[in-house]
């Protein structure tokens, strides 16, 4: 059976928007009337035709946009657009030639994209009137959205009739493309050079007081890499000093989680207005990886896992599960909220306070030792 609402996503760019837009709309269409891949591809289905079928049949298709969908690039460095075989291309474009209803959503801010940043089979995308859901009006967006989807498919119970006092924007084609977002400098052969000279003297420079002081004196240990990252390895790349930004540095929960994979640690580092958020969860294998972060303002930002595409994350084969983490700046402490969604449960949230860690090396919490 076709279903009515196709969520098309990049889950790397709006998945954590994405499931809780749909565990949202099933609440009000029901289970058969919403699709997104996460949830409504059985195992031992072929993907592409799944997707394609459903495409086929649906009403209509929500397009999630979020700052990165336009320039992400593949392991091969080519915008993923530009890969006639991407699944995001494929969907929108197969409902753009059967003249399905589009509807772009757009997210953290993201603009609509210029017709000329978009291949030919997705130029149409661009003069589709969207939407905007934020996170601080979440609710009300997505009851505006609701009741627009109602044309194309009759919920399964009935909607909040409550008086709505926020707006959805319509977000119209910029008139020009927006520049591409600077990438991260990475280091020149000259950096390189340096550093590796500065290491030497800081090393000829520990056995000179070593022999002039005896045995006895421990030397100070050189600032090698393996010491500037946290205890679990390299966590950044090349982000791994913090620099002036009121989030940046090690912390974590002084209360570790019950369960294993709940967030316990961070470690925050990058640029004034760029930065990545490493993640642990409790266990000592729980190891989440690094994600680029959202910034509003220089004390709060907003990263999200998608546990399906993190297989040595410590969590469950098979899972479902998408994580938004927002860190607030709080004098000393950081104020952690976890948002938890599931395609197949509701989801959760858990909020706490992380303390700093003093210095970039950290002993792992009594629970971790467990």
């Amino acid at each position: 059976m076709g279903r009515a609402i196709f969520i098309s996503y990049r889950r790397d760019d709006t998945a954590g928007e994405a499931g809780r837009l749909f565990d949202d709309l099933v609440r009000t269409f029901g289970d058969d009337s919403v699709f997104m891949d996460v949830a409504g591809i059985n195992p031992g289905i072929d993907f592409r035709k799944a997707i394609d079928d459903n495409v086929a049949t649906c009403g209509v298709l929500l397009a999630m946009i979020g700052p990165g969908w336009a320039t992400i690039a593949g392991p091969s460095g080519e915008r993923r657009l530009d890969d006639p075989n991407d699944f995001v291309r494929l969907e929108v474009a197969a409902a753009l030639a059967r003249n399905i209803a589009v509807i772009p959503v757009l997210v953290h801010d993201a603009k609509m994209p210029h017709p000329d940043q978009l291949p030919e089979a997705l130029k149409d995308l661009a003069f589709r009137n969207s939407v905007e859901i934020t996170h601080a009006r979440w609710n009300s967006d997505v009851q505006l959205l609701t009741k627009a989807l109602a044309q194309y498919i009759t919920p399964s119970s009935a909607t909040n009739t409550e008086p709505v006092h926020a707006t959805v924007p319509v977000q119209l084609p910029s008139p020009n493309p927006p520049a591409d977002a600077p990438l991260p400098p990475k280091g020149s052969k000259t950096k390189l050079l340096a550093g590796v000279g500065a290491a030497a003297v800081v090393v000829v420079a520990a056995i000179l007081f070593f022999l002039m002081h005896g045995s006895n004196s421990a030397a100070p240990p050189a600032p090698t890499p393996s010491n500037l990252e946290n205890s679990g390895g390299p966590l950044l790349g090349e982000w791994v000093l913090p620099e002036a930004n009121a989030m940046t540095g090690t912390s974590q929960d002084p209360s570790p989680p019950k369960n294993e994979n709940e967030l316990a640690r961070l470690r925050i580092a990058g640029k004034k207005d760029e930065i990545k958020i490493h993640a642990w969860g409790a266990c000592r294998k729980c190891d989440w990886g690094s994600q680029v972060a959202a910034l509003e303002g220089e004390s709060k930002a907003t990263a999200t896992w998608n546990f399906a595409a993190l297989p040595d994350s410590g969590e469950k084969a098979g899972s479902d599960r998408v994580a938004r983490v927002t860190v607030t700046a709080n004098g000393d402490k950081l104020s952690v909220l976890v948002e938890n969604t599931f395609a197949k449960k509701g989801p959760n949230s858990r909020r706490s306070e992380f303390v700093r860690v003093a210095g970039p090396e950290q002993a792992p919490s009594k629970h971790q030792q467990d």
